[in-house]
Order: structure tokens, then C-alpha cells, then sequence
């Protein structure tokens, strides 16, 4: 039996966010990750040989004031380049409609303009929008959210209101849109800035990236939010998980932090409502005065904890914490010759279409005219499949992993003739998949849905939005808590702010 300061349940990037914070700050931490590979959903080498592309997050990027005060250009994290990276719209008559997140980029004005000429003329303004409000939900993720007690309301008076005077900032037009677009549906969101559908659907697309709602769901104005900051804009920036994983790791040894992997933690060991350590499935036990989670919390608590450690109110809400996971891949490893474009593609033509692929989730079914997005990585083409049921109402997805990469096939090759005479190979990542391979209940890539009862003070759960648990020494430091969803880190670094006690 051995004993640290400090057990981060998790090597995902949050929890190495984490961990590198507390070890800079003195801690003896310990991280222990159940997979082979460090890195969670950034994990490298997950798809098997010839499949050099990353499995589940095309791009992604840490926030820049964790880059910056955890020192990662120095421990090899390689910045992330935008590099006006195209976001590209396949239409149903072999068109394309070509984007960029700039508001001056002449090629997308005059693309828009000759769908219209008025949304051609409101682009500037969009953008300009866009990038105001993804400016205070980043202020907002980076400001932890106090449970609904009066104590802690007004112990964080001060940076709530901070929020509020920064909301202000934007002047009374802009933050009026702000408030009114946080609970819109990505149809009346895009209804108020432009005209052509296959622009509004182009960026309803983003707005239901990974979440199980559809372009007419109420709240998808924040979702678009949320994805437009955590991807600086439109496309998928280009950076490497391994990367992130690489120098997240370097920073942690760098300050005596110690990260094991093939360690599964079976059980977060308790006493008298305080957590004493973590016991792995192999039997052995490590002691520690705080242990944080990088899992979901409904597993952290109900599956690492248990039950009878935790009060009954609050089991009733860790149990109703939504996942609903509707997320599959598919990857296809091509001669080189699959004519695709370079950039971010997306199948999306009509914001119908994609409310009526939401509509598979719904009845617990795979969509049969898909949402996709696609990104290609020299010979791989990697594609992001909405919507796949966790819950197959017919079958299981040993039966229905076929027809999965059929149709996600079939309906990127209605775009792309040449694709299907250049597949060498397919591997595909089902809901399932994402649950036993990478921990994540009910594939839920989110630890739980981005959902408005599910976010700020309500994430994970309502009374519970700082990172800690009726555990004490227990804290939760996950995508599932505030500031989580996608890569960005801010949730493991609030965590272990909250750890420190700052």
C-alpha cells in the first residue's frame, strides 16, 4: 500500500491538466489511466496500424492561458494552427459552399453572395457576433460556477459579477443577442442572421455537433457557442491530441508528478464521508488526501463510490444526469484517391435534413441520411457519424456495425464518386465502442449531454456546480463539470484551482 498527496482518476487531458497544476504546486500526485495509452479521447494509436489519424478528435486546443502557465511550448506541445483552415459544405448538386471563420475572407464573402447577396453583406457581423459571444462563454467557463447556497453566492460575488459587467462589455445590441441566442434553436438562431438554407445549415451543423439534439432543438444557440470557442471559429483547428497528451505528460514529471497507465481504478475508497485513496482492480491500494476524477460523474459516483456512501437526494440526481450518447466514427483507410477537398467537410443541406437525422436518436435507431463531418489525414478519411443510437431498439451493434459504415459510406460516396473504388480498409467506433474502450457511459463524449438543465450552476447536477461532492477530499475535474465539453482544459484546470483552494 503506497500513499500520495494527490490521485487523478483519468489521463484524459483534463485530468493531466489537472494533475500538471497541482504538481506544479507542490503535490505528490499520482495519475492512473485504465487504457494502455494515455490521453483519454486524445489517445493516440487507438485504430490499429495504417490508421495514423487520431480517433475520435480530429483537432483540438488547449485554452491559451493553460499553455501558457503550465509552460507546454517548452515541454513540446506544438501550437495549434488555424491557418484560415476551410469549413466546407457539400451540396446535393456537387457544389460546395466554402467558409472561414473571418469576417473580411473575400473567397467566403463572394461564395455566401452567390447564394445571397444580403447574408453575403451580414457575414462581417456574424463573425464579429460570433467571436464576442465565444469571448464571454470562455470568461464564463473560466470563472467556477458556486453552488446555489447563499455562503457561496456571496463568496463569489465578485467574479459572477465580473461576468455580468463583461456580458455588459458587449454593448446593449450584442448582449441582448447573447442572452436571446443561449436557449435558440440553431433554425431561429441562424433564421435571424441569414436567408440561404444551405448556409444556415452549414452552421446549424455546428450548433449539434456531438450533442444528441437537432437543428430545431431549443438551447443548440449555445451549443454553437460552446463548439465555435472550443474550435476558434469554424473548422477544426490543426493540432495533434498526441501533442497535447505529450507535453501535458512532460509537464507533470517535469514538477515530480508520476502518470501510470494499465492501472483501472475498481473502486474510490471512503471513510466517514471521506475519501481515503482508490483501489485498482488488480487489488492494490493507493492512499491519498484528495482524489479527483476525470471520469463521468454519474460513473465516478455511482460506479467508483457507490451508492450507500452518498445522501439519497443526491443519488437521485447523479442518477438523472443525462448522457444519451447518438456519436459514431467511421474511418476509412484509402489508396489517396478519394477526391475529397481539404479541410472540414460536412454533409448538412438543409437544416430539415438534420432534424431529421436527429430523429434516428430518437426511436433508437441508426440515421439513415446522416449528419456527417468528415476530415481527411493524408490516406485516411475520417468521418463523424450523427446519429447513431447507444440503445439499438432493433438488434445490438455487433449486428449493426455493418450497416453503420454502410451508410456512412454510401452517403459521403453520393458527394465524392471516387471514394468508394479507393477503401482499402474500415474501422468504425460505435456508442458502445466509446463506453468500453474509452470509459464513456452510454458514449456520451460530453460525460453528459450540453444541455441548458445541464449547464453553468446545474453541471453535473444542480447545487453541485464546484467540483466538489458530498465526499470530502472527492472532486470531480471531467468534462461533465463546468467548463467541460470538447478540448479545452478549463475544467481541469478549475479543479485543481478548487483543490488548492484558490
Amino acid at each position: 500500500m503506497s500513499s500520495v498527496d494527490v490521485i487523478i482518476v483519468g489521463a484524459g487531458h483534463n485530468g493531466l491538466v489537472a494533475a500538471a497544476y497541482l504538481a506544479k504546486a507542490g503535490r505528490k500526485v499520482l495519475v492512473l489511466e485504465r487504457n494502455a495509452t494515455p490521453g483519454g479521447q486524445l489517445a493516440a494509436g487507438m485504430l490499429g496500424p495504417g490508421f495514423d489519424a487520431p480517433a475520435l478528435h480530429p483537432g483540438g486546443q488547449l485554452r491559451p492561458d493553460i499553455v501558457r502557465e503550465l509552460d507546454l511550448a517548452r515541454h513540446g506541445l506544438m501550437p495549434a494552427v488555424a491557418a484560415e483552415a476551410p469549413y466546407v459544405s457539400l451540396l446535393p448538386d456537387g457544389g460546395t459552399l466554402r467558409l472561414t471563420a473571418r469576417g473580411d475572407d473575400a473567397a467566403t464573402i463572394e461564395a455566401i453572395r452567390k447564394l445571397s447577396s444580403r447574408d453575403a453583406a451580414r457575414w462581417p457581423e456574424f463573425v464579429a457576433f460570433m467571436n464576442a459571444a465565444a469571448g464571454w462563454v470562455d470568461a464564463v467557463y473560466r470563472t467556477p460556477m458556486p453552488r446555489m447556497e447563499r455562503s457561496a453566492i456571496l463568496a463569489n460575488g465578485l467574479p459572477l459579477a465580473s461576468l455580468l459587467l463583461k456580458l455588459r462589455g458587449l454593448g446593449r445590441k450584442d448582449m441582448f443577442r447573447v442572452i436571446r441566442s443561449l436557449s435558440m434553436s440553431a433554425q431561429e438562431f441562424t433564421d435571424d442572421w441569414f436567408e440561404a438554407e444551405p448556409l444556415k445549415a452549414a452552421i446549424g451543423a455546428l450548433a449539434i455537433h456531438g450533442v444528441t439534439l437537432g437543428s430545431y432543438s431549443a438551447g443548440t444557440g449555445y451549443t454553437l457557442m460552446h463548439n465555435w470557442l472550443n474550435r476558434g471559429g469554424l473548422a477544426h483547428s490543426r493540432s495533434g491530441g498526441a501533442s497535447i497528451t505529450h507535453a501535458l505528460i512532460a509537464a507533470l514529471k517535469a514538477s515530480g508528478g508520476e502518470a501510470r497507465t494499465s492501472a483501472l481504478v475498481a473502486r474510490i475508497l471512503v471513510d466517514k464521508q471521506r475519501v481515503t485513496g482508490v483501489q485498482l482492480a488488480s487489488g492494490e491500494q493507493v492512499l491519498a488526501q484528495q482524489v479527483l476524477s476525470a471520469a463521468d460523474p454519474r460513473h465516478t459516483l455511482l460506479g467508483l463510490v457507490g451508492a450507500p456512501e452518498l445522501p439519497p437526494e443526491f443519488v437521485w440526481h447523479a442518477q438523472s444526469i443525462r448522457m444519451r450518447g447518438s456519436v459514431a466514427k467511421v474511418h476509412l483507410l484509402t489508396d489517396g484517391n478519394h477526391g475529397l477537398p481539404e479541410g472540414t467537410l460536412v454533409v448538412a443541406p438543409t437544416l430539415k435534413y438534420l432534424e431529421q437525422a436527429y430523429d434516428a436518436s430518437k426511436y433508437g435507431e441508426i440515421s439513415r441520411a446522416p449528419y456527417l463531418e468528415v476530415t481527411a489525414s493524408g490516406a485516411v478519411v475520417s468521418i463523424h457519424f450523427q446519429f447513431a443510437s447507444y440503445r439499438l431498439k432493433h438488434g445490438d451493434w455487433a449486428s449493426e456495425r455493418a450497416t453503420l459504415e454502410a451508410r456512412a459510406v454510401d452517403t459521403l460516396a453520393a458527394y465524392a464518386p471516387a471514394l468508394k473504388g479507393s477503401i482499402r480498409e474500415v474501422r468504425s467506433i460505435t456508442p458502445l465502442d466509446l463506453e468500453q474502450q474509452w470509459g464513456l457511459t452510454e458514449g456520451d463524449l460530453n460525460h453528459g449531454q450540453l444541455i441548458l438543465d445541464q449547464a453553468l450552476f446545474m453541471r453535473p447536477m444542480p447545487g453541485w456546480s464546484d467540483h466538489r461532492t458530498p465526499v470530502d477530499g472527492l472532486l470531480l475535474c471531467g468534462s461533465g463539470v463546468h467548463g467541460g465539453g470538447g478540448v479545452s482544459g478549463a475544467a481541469g484546470r478549475n479543479a485543481a484551482r478548487v483543490a488548492l483552494g484558490r
